[in-house]
């Protein structure tokens, strides 16, 4: 009898997991190599779940696919494992259990990592070793991505006319990422072409089974679940899972009442986990009616706090001048609060804060932002980097300055932390800034990262880093258009130091509606101007202006007259074209910053009375 006609009047078990197994026994290496290497191992596992019960094994290949395997080496290895992985798996298996090849999800939050089109090619040549090597049918698991998920269902259903699984993993109990509902994405899936949709992966079994309570009983198909063993627990280094079989026992029978027809396992789950879903097939009757808890909608409300102009409609209708002060590297504010406290009274529409720059610690830039907004009711526009924070860390600090009531970002990936005060310690980078515009602007839909309504939407405006100072100045507009796409509302380059790169920006961008602030770095010395060149990344001097300061010599005010003279220059030209001009405060030196503040005022006034 087939697989599709059981699951017709019976509920059938699925296998556990196969990656912490292997974890627990001290194997850290990529699992799905072991096929070939060490298969007794693989074997092992495997005959575990068929003789705990399990109707449906999976095959070791979640991961076996070129994407996942090049950071191993082993891309050019996707048939032999993908082979090897059927083989050991139908060697495990009695008569009457089903052998279905698995294939794992590879987009998360890091979208842009690898394309679409990329993960439909890897998908397919791994899922046509599959086939090729004799499985039942095809089981897709982990898709955080709906897109993904849909994308890699209607590759497999033109593949073969197989039974084909597809579970997704949630976000928050109820929704995928972006708020997409479990249900409709059932739907979906059904739509391109998978015979059994379901869950897995991310959740025990009680938020789990909270999420199927939205789902009515399907029409056409069937309901899969493989829930975690539970919440994971971190000791010592390790992951550890509670051994709970006889909760899944209990937990199985309501996964059952709210019409699951497949019950099988993810992270944490062992044979003990499998025996006991096993224990109720017998008994069990499957579900066709259900009372379907409705799902809530939070009413989103409009931010609590008023909203200024965002700059991207300031600098469309006049000349802006946003100024950067960078937060001070000791504990020691006044300063800073001095240079804040002149900056606003010169007018200058934003005082922007970095995110530690260069990698190294300083204040912390919401808590100057707090300050620079209560003491001196200025305009706080706050730097982001995608390297400090991860995803739960980046949420966080966001609704903190919502609370705040500060919404103006700059989104950036952040320098890397090798180049800082502490070149040892870690750099996150769980998103890039691409990912980070988007995820930010979904926060001012009302929803969180994971899919999860806020109840409230947040009002950012955001900033985005455009560098301008490269060999091929197209291909870096391209870059920019993509931020564009991502949700960016204007943007902030680099500083410029060359007449002629700002005359190719504008005729480069022009095509865009989107507002370019012009980077402008008053230089102090000739060192100064030295280390720009040569060290900074992204930041190059002409030699005008390096010969220009270097006969400075070592006279302070010479060198920062002339400092000031050759930013002068360039806002001239920048003015010409660009509405934005950027100034960045070099040292905490806000006096050069309040002068051209003051130079701009007077250009533009000049061209008003012209």
């Amino acid at each position: 009898m087939s697989f599709l006609t059981q699951l017709q009047s019976k509920v059938m078990i699925g296998d556990g997991a196969m990656g912490t197994q292997l974890y627990a026994i001290g194997i850290d290496q990529c699992f799905e190599e072991l096929n070939c290497s060490q298969p007794d191992i693989v074997l092992n596992i495997h005959e575990q779940y068929v003789n705990a019960g399990a109707d449906l094994i999976q095959t070791n290949s979640y991961a076996a696919n070129a994407v996942k395997l090049e950071k191993y080496g082993l891309e050019k290895q996707v048939r032999d494992i993908n082979h090897k992985s059927v083989q050991l798996a139908k060697r495990a298996a009695k008569e009457g259990t089903f052998v279905f090849g698995t294939i794992g999800g590879i987009r998360r939050f890091q979208l842009e990592e690898v394309e679409l089109e990329v993960v439909k090619d890897v998908f397919k040549e791994q899922a046509e070793v599959l086939l090729e090597s004799g499985v039942n049918g095809l089981l897709l698991e982990t898709f955080y991505d709906l897109e993904e998920a849909k994308m890699a269902t209607n590759l497999m259903r033109s593949l073969t006319d197989l039974p084909i699984i597809t579970n997704v993993s949630l976000g928050e109990i109820g929704v995928l990422n972006g708020g997409i509902s479990v249900t409709e994405a059932f739907d979906e899936l059904y739509q391109h072409g998978a015979d059994v949709v379901g869950l897995n992966c991310r959740m025990g079994p009680y938020h789990m089974l909270r999420s199927f309570e939205f789902v009515p009983t399907p029409k056409k198909g069937y309901l899969a679940a493989y829930p975690n063993a539970s919440l994971p627990d971190f000791r010592d280094g390790r992951v550890f899972y509670q051994s709970n079989a006889d909760y899944f026992q209990t937990m199985g029978k309501k996964f059952i009442e709210q019409g699951v027809r497949l019950l099988g396992g993810c992270c944490g789950t062992t044979a003990k986990h499998i025996a006991a879903f096993s224990k109720l097939k017998e008994e069990a009757v499957p579900a066709t009616k259900k009372v379907v808890r409705q799902f809530h909608h939070l009413t989103i409300k409009p931010a609590h706090t008023k909203v200024e102009k965002p700059l991207q409609e300031i600098v469309k209708e006049r000349p802006s001048v946003i100024v950067e002060l960078d937060p001070p590297k000791q504990l020691n504010t006044q300063q800073f609060m001095q240079g804040a406290k002149k900056l606003k009274k010169s007018g200058v529409d934003a005082i922007t804060l970095a995110d530690n720059s260069l990698a190294s610690p300083r204040v912390d830039n919401l808590a100057l932002g707090s300050l620079v907004k209560q003491q001196l009711n200025a305009r706080p526009l706050v730097h982001i980097t995608c390297r400090d924070r991860n995803l739960i860390g980046l949420q966080s600090h966001l609704m903190g300055l919502h609370a705040l009531g500060m919404n103006d970002l700059l989104a950036v990936t952040g320098d890397p932390t090798k180049v800082g005060d502490f070149p040892g310690a870690t750099s996150v980078y769980d998103l890039t800034s691409f990912q980070l515009i988007q995820l930010i602007k979904q926060l001012n839909e009302g929803i969180s990262f994971s899919g999860k309504e806020l109840g409230e939407n947040s009002q950012f405006s955001v900033g985005a880093a455009f560098n301008p100072n490269v060999k091929y100045l197209d291909k870096a507009v391209k870059r920019l258009e993509k931020k564009i796409h991502s949700g960016a509302d204007y943007f902030m380059t680099q500083p410029v130091f060359n007449e002629k790169q700002i005359e190719a920006l504008y005729n480069e961008t022009k095509h865009l509606s989107h507002p370019i602030y012009i980077g402008i770095m008053p230089l102090i010395n000739s060192r100064n101007a030295e280390f720009l060149h040569n060290e900074v990344p992204g930041i190059k001097l002409t030699d005008t202006i390096r010969d220009a300061m270097a006969a400075c010599g070592e006279d302070r005010q010479k060198s920062t007259a002339e400092g000031l003279k050759i930013a002068k220059s360039l806002i001239d030209v920048a003015l010409e074209y660009f509405n934005g001009i950027y100034v960045i405060t070099p040292f905490l030196r806000y006096e050069m910053s309040v002068e051209l503040k003051g130079y701009i005022d007077q250009k533009t006034k000049a061209v008003r009375k012209v």
